[in-house]
């Protein structure tokens, strides 16, 4: 990797540190995501605290952080291998903010956004698969598993030349949703809408 490029790596790794859910929270007066719900700052968790607004702009927020520094890679030439590892530097630093101690969210919606500038088949392939999966079963979790399981697939068949760094993300993700898979496989894991009733109640 060129110079231009590692540092670039790490600018994606800094604005990928930024948490939105946190931000979003604390402008409007909601409690912390870190400390409520299931202390994750994501969308999803921001959806139980604050309603669908909030979480839609946390998600857009996320998605654009991955996606805008690997759409600039492109116009400002790095190479393919280059655009993945920057892919892999912004869902790091969502799920490894130096801003908020290491500690952050799940990278499902940055690392969707780091990977959509690749092509935009891949793109619809990833949401297609975390959205059907979803409906079929009503875990958010398994869904993002799911997908980041077949995500390099998807990427291999398309653009085989960026399936290395997308399988590096893809295992940041499964990693990341330890806990959850444990769930899942006791039968303990909630339901996106069996939380939100509890949570109403």
């Amino acid at each position: 990797m060129s110079l231009f490029a590692i540092l670039y790596m790490i600018f994606a790794y800094l604005l990928g540190s930024i948490s939105s859910a946190i931000l979003i929270c604390k402008v409007a007066s909601l409690p912390d995501p870190r400390q409520y719900g299931s202390h994750n700052p994501g969308a999803t968790n921001v959806f139980r605290i604050g309603g669908r607004w909030t979480a839609l702009s946390v998600l857009i927020f996320d998605i654009l952080k991955g996606m805008l520094p690997v759409w600039a890679g492109y116009y400002l030439g790095l190479t393919q291998f280059e655009l993945g590892m920057v892919a892999l530097g912004a869902c790091m630093g969502h799920i490894f903010p130096i801003f908020f101690r290491f500690k952050g969210g799940k990278g499902v919606a940055t690392a969707f956004g780091a990977i959509a500038p690749i092509a935009w088949a891949v793109a619809g392939s990833i949401f297609g698969t975390w959205f059907i999966v979803f409906l079929v079963s009503g875990y958010s979790s398994l869904s993002a598993v799911v997908t980041a399981l077949l995500a390099p697939f998807y990427v291999w068949w398309f653009k085989p030349e960026f399936t290395f760094p997308v399988a590096l993300v893809s295992c940041l993700l499964i990693y990341r949703h330890h806990d959850n898979i444990q769930r899942l496989w006791r039968g303990q894991e909630d339901k996106i809408w069996s939380k939100l009733k509890k949570n109403k109640n």
